[in-house]
């Protein structure tokens, strides 16, 4: 799946937990992200992060940088 699409789809989501209140939203949006997503598409939008992350909002943004330290974290 394309860059972009995947930058599309996680706003889209961290728009919606954000309309549910910002305090949680990031860790809302990581959640979501590791029960929904396909293992290839979080390492895709992971590698799109760390080339600069063009297009991701603020919330999506934070959520992906916790996915990306689990990620590195993880045996």
């Amino acid at each position: 799946m394309p860059p972009d699409k995947l930058v599309m789809m996680a706003n889209q989501i961290g728009r919606f937990f954000a309309s549910q209140g910002e305090a949680g939203a990031a860790d809302a949006i990581a959640a979501h992200l590791r029960a929904f997503w396909d293992p290839r598409m979080r390492r895709a939008i992971i590698a799109h992060l760390q080339q600069g992350g063009a297009g991701l909002d603020p919330l999506p943004r934070q959520a992906l940088e916790q996915l990306a330290a689990e990620t590195v974290a993880a045996p």
